[in-house]
């Protein structure tokens, strides 16, 4: 183990992420911050009216990454993350259907109902991922005298306006309303998904409250200003992040659909009210994709876990497929990539085995490929070139029979894999455990087989431990155990 000087003599990992607010390159500042002064992250959440398919957990483990590597690096955080309940309507706008309307009735349930099942179902998920929990999972639905407030707040400065159907965000009252985005605001067409509301001063203008008009059906509303209705979507993020993280934040994440309409609308409701950049740091990630085309329910091309588990693929399989791309990057998911993924995880995993046979030590070598791993994730979350590194250090040449013949590179210990786990949350220790004394006496036992030629008890014996989830592989110099 290295000693305490030299692990103070490494040099100070930066990271560096894409800002989509300055479109590049920024060194994020990991200095300043300290338990009294965490990094302050938000994440926008899941709209829990149905399940939530592959493509939409592909970005909870892009920023439970961040996460992890701020954690390793020791920077404090504090991270937010909403579930949307109620108002995240059909065009991610301000017209069609509640999505959480339209849930329930497709389902039977009432819309209380499906929003408990769905954030259960999403939370279970989340879990089963092993990604760390944020500081607050914020429900929109406990924020509505929040987002009174400050439509109240918005209104006493002059910033919006009353139609028949709600109020209104003036989006000409914000000069810098497209910038975020480069919005070409006078080329922006009406209507493109839905109805184009005509009370509306302007195309860009965008709901902050909805009033329940006659006849609507609409099962969560709230009273106020003398009627019933609910919060706009873009609203709810921002309620929630001025209630938990206050006025200005350091790190925003987010797909790369939410630029034009629902960021640049946050931006605008917190900006106009403090002068502050609402965040310092905003990071998107791309969609995954099938055959090209995103991942969606409307589309109806989704992908659940049940799929994968029905094919024999785990939680940690699909973890690694994720980290094979780069969250920047549009993702192609196939039958074939997670397979390759899967394959790659259990070369990791029989890596670690070889802790339990070999009294592999820490060495310095290990804790600078330990180093580079981490500075390359901390290189905008580069998490695919990171595991290339791993693949290398633990690398190994084999002879006819897939007989393990000696580690190429690196013999990684138990601390590597520790310290890799903590970085990528793969679980790859709590899935490596030692074998257990029934297993080594089995293992004893068909050693002796093997050595009284007694091949049909020694066939027995493999067949007993595949049973408990171990296999052999066998070699000139006996058999080697690893975990199926």
């Amino acid at each position: 183990m290295p000693s305490e000087s030299e692990r103070r003599a490494r040099p100070l990992i930066v990271p560096r992420f894409f800002n989509t607010l300055t479109r590049e390159l920024q060194e994020f500042p990991v200095g300043k911050y300290n338990a009294e002064n965490p990094a302050k992250i938000y994440t926008c959440g899941p709209t829990v009216y149905n399940y939530q398919h592959i493509g939409n957990f592909l970005a909870y483990v892009y920023w439970d990454v961040l996460v992890r590597l701020f954690a390793v690096l020791e920077v404090p955080t504090k991270r937010v993350m909403n579930i949307t309940d109620v108002g995240h309507l059909a065009s991610d706008a301000d017209e069609g259907e509640d999505k959480m309307e339209k849930g329930a009735k497709s389902s039977g349930k009432t819309v209380w109902e499906v929003a408990d099942f769905f954030a259960d179902d999403f939370l279970e998920h989340f879990t089963k991922l092993n990604l760390l929990q944020p500081a607050k999972t914020a429900r929109a639905t406990d924020y509505i005298e929040d987002d009174m407030a400050l439509v109240d707040r918005l209104t006493e400065k002059g910033y919006t306006y009353e139609t028949s159907d709600g109020i209104y965000f003036d989006t000409t009252k914000f000069p810098r309303y497209a910038d975020f985005a480069r919005l070409d605001l006078a080329g922006l067409k009406a209507g493109k998904r839905v109805d184009f509301n005509r009370e509306k001063r302007n195309v860009s203008d965008f709901a902050l409250w909805k009033f329940v008009r006659e006849g609507e059906s609409h099962a969560m509303q709230w009273q106020y200003l003398g009627r019933a209705g609910y919060p706009g979507w873009h609203i709810e993020c921002a309620s929630i992040i001025l209630a938990e993280l206050g006025e200005s934040i350091d790190i925003h994440t987010g797909g790369v659909d939410h630029i034009p309409v629902h960021h640049t609308n946050e931006i605008a409701e917190v900006e106009s009210l403090t002068g502050k950049l609402l965040s310092k740091f905003w990071l998107h990630n791309n969609h995954a994709m099938i055959d090209g085309e995103k991942i969606s329910k409307s589309l109806g091309n989704v992908i659940l876990f049940s799929d994968l588990q029905a094919r024999g693929f785990n939680y940690m399989d699909f973890k690694m497929w994720a980290y094979e791309g780069h969250y920047q990057k549009g993702r192609n998911f196939t039958w074939e990539g997670l397979e390759a993924a899967k394959k790659r995880l259990n070369n990791w995993r029989r890596a670690a085995d070889l802790r339990h046979e070999f009294d592999y030590e820490v060495t310095a070598g290990e804790e600078i490929i330990l180093d580079v791993i981490t500075a390359t994730v901390a290189n905008n979350l580069s998490t695919g070139v990171a595991l290339a590194l791993v693949d290398d250090f633990i690398s190994y040449e084999r002879q006819e029979g897939n007989t393990w013949m000696s580690v190429k590179i690196g013999s990684p210990s138990e601390h590597f894999w520790a310290k890799i786990d903590e970085l990528f949350g793969l679980n790859i220790l709590e899935s490596t455990p030692p074998l257990t004394p029934i297993q080594r006496d089995l293992l004893a036992s068909r050693t002796a087989a093997r050595e009284a030629k007694d091949f049909v008890v020694s066939d027995q014996l493999r067949d007993q431990l595949k049973e408990q989830g171990i296999g052999i592989l066998d070699g000139a110099d006996g058999q080697t155990w690893y975990h199926l």
